[in-house]
């Protein structure tokens, strides 16, 4: 008769399973809460003390710690090793199910104390997971209750496959390794970090051909930005940060909104009552660049947005859903890339960037921090259109590379100038590319300026307002420049470089 080990702290489908493994004719084995569960539920049970003939210890610190639980897992099918079980009275067993004290859990409540840290390391159950993980060829390991229905599955149409031991026993490494990276990380505070990665797709290659390329995930089971993708060809590594750009832009804005990138740079970004009107407005900011971008939206895309989008040739579009109708015009585009977002969530709150040598990593910038207050700077305050305009230009500055220029009229821009070494420079492409858009057009710089003659050349090409953060030991020229022209001028004391 085979012999099943259970000793779990998440009891989840259990009972359910154990009854399975009964029905089927296996003997169970149980440590003492996890024994009296299964009891209760009218199911034929040996507690693991009983079985060893040593009883837990140390206030159950000690269950399964036993030479016949372990030799019993780690035994291999040979004359040997059965001769050594025989000698000493033990028995193989088959399976293991086992899960661990929720360590995590237990830290990431605000009133923890390192004593019940410590008391929520488990021992007994990673010794278990490592045992029939290692001892995989044999014994089939199950340490998460997702499982249980594969496992049984495949013991009533005959036996567990190797493949299928073998993955579980992965999983089972994988989960242990997590685990102690996450005690370490705790007990050292801080001084040891573990960066767990899941493979999502090899990717045909990265930025050029002959770079390779991989996307991970930090969860396993990930998809390209945490979503699916419901049509189009594979996404590219190209693809993938243009969309990241794009949706980490989008998201931030409340109302409809719709973000056009090409090569992480925003060519619009505009919002609107309906998605249709938002996205007519950001293409309307640079119609030349958008072509063959990407587009996020902060909106589920209906119908009327998605005739509007397949008017131009883009390569992926993500939002938090499509509606039927736009799905049906998308697919007449057979390799439009669609990427489905489960949420509007940025996950994780923090970003890493590669270094020789190194990793940088920061904290997500999601605007301004509370309690800011902007000041007025000029000798003019702005008009309350000016004003609204001016907070759109503002968040939508951040989402640019730096030097970062932004014009705006209303909520969307009509000129972008990023990415260049000198702010005055910026404010040029901008005005270029807004033309005669940018009469009567506000101005958004996410740093200070260093001399006056950027906000000389906004004043000629006809902006009316402008916010930066100030800080400046020139800003009293700049002030007096945007004071001779008539504009006003905001200071908001926070800067937003992205590099």
């Amino acid at each position: 008769m085979p012999k099943a080990i259970l000793s779990v702290h998440d009891k989840t489908g259990l009972v359910e399973f154990a009854r399975g493994l009964a029905g089927l004719g296996w003997e169970l084995l149980a440590s003492g809460g996890t024994a009296r569960l299964l009891r209760e539920n009218g199911l034929t049970v040996t507690e693991v003390a009983e079985y060893t003939g040593s009883p837990e210890v140390l206030g159950g610190r000690v269950k399964t710690l036993h030479p016949a639980v372990h030799a019993g897992l780690l035994a291999r099918a040979t004359d040997a090793d059965a001769a050594d079980l025989k000698a000493n009275g033990w028995d193989y067993i088959d399976l293991v199910a086992v899960n661990l004290y929720p360590f995590e859990a237990t830290i990431a409540k605000p009133d923890v104390t390192l004593a019940d840290a410590i008391e929520n390391i488990d021992i007994g159950g990673v010794t278990l997971i490592r045992a029939a993980a290692k001892n995989h060829e044999r014994v089939t390991l199950i340490c998460d209750p997702a499982d249980y229905p594969a496992v049984l599955g495949a013991l009533k149409n005959g036996a567990i496959p190797a493949e299928l031991r073998a993955k579980l026993a992965l999983k089972g490494f994988q989960h242990t390794a997590h685990y102690d990276a996450a005690i370490a990380g705790y007990l050292s505070n801080g001084a040891y970090e573990a960066l767990e990665l899941y493979p999502v797709q090899k990717l045909r290659y990265g930025e050029n051909p002959h770079q390779s390329a991989d996307l991970l995930a930090y969860h396993p089971g990930g998809g390209p930005l945490g979503g699916r993708v419901l049509q189009g060809k594979e996404v590219s590594y190209n693809n993938l940060l243009d969309l990241d750009a794009a949706w980490r832009a989008a998201v931030s804005f409340e109302r409809p909104n719709i973000t056009i990138v090409k090569h992480l740079s925003p060519c619009g970004i505009a919002s609107a009552d309906q998605l249709a009107e938002a996205f007519t407005a950001a293409l309307a900011s640079d119609p030349v660049s958008a072509y063959g971008g990407v587009i996020a939206a902060n909106r589920a895309v209906d119908g009327a947005a998605a005739a509007e989008m397949a008017k131009l040739f883009v390569e992926c579009i993500a939002a938090p859903g499509f509606e039927p109708a736009a799905l049906e015009i998308f697919a007449k585009k057979k390799n439009l890339r669609l990427v489905e977002m489960p949420d509007l969530k940025i996950e994780p709150q923090f970003e890493l960037r590669s270094i020789n040598c190194g990793v940088l990593r920061q904290a997500v910038d999601f605007g301004d921090p509370a309690g800011g207050e902007w000041k007025v700077a000029s000798k003019r305050a702005p008009t309350p259109g000016e004003l609204k305009a001016l907070h759109f230009a503002w968040k939508a500055c951040q989402y640019v590379k730096s030097n970062a220029i932004v014009f705006a009229v209303g909520e969307a821009t009509v000129g972008i100038g990023g990415g260049q070494p000198n702010r005055v420079d910026c404010v040029r492409i901008a005005a270029q590319r807004a033309g005669e858009r940018s009469k009567g057009a506000v101005m958004a710089s996410d740093a200070f300026f260093p001399f006056p003659d950027s906000v000389e050349i906004a004043a000629q090409a006809g902006i009316t307002a402008i916010v930066h953060p100030g800080g400046s030991i020139r800003d009293a020229e700049a002030i007096a420049a945007a004071d001779a022209a008539g504009m006003a001028m905001l200071f908001t004391g926070v800067r937003h470089f992205r590099h």
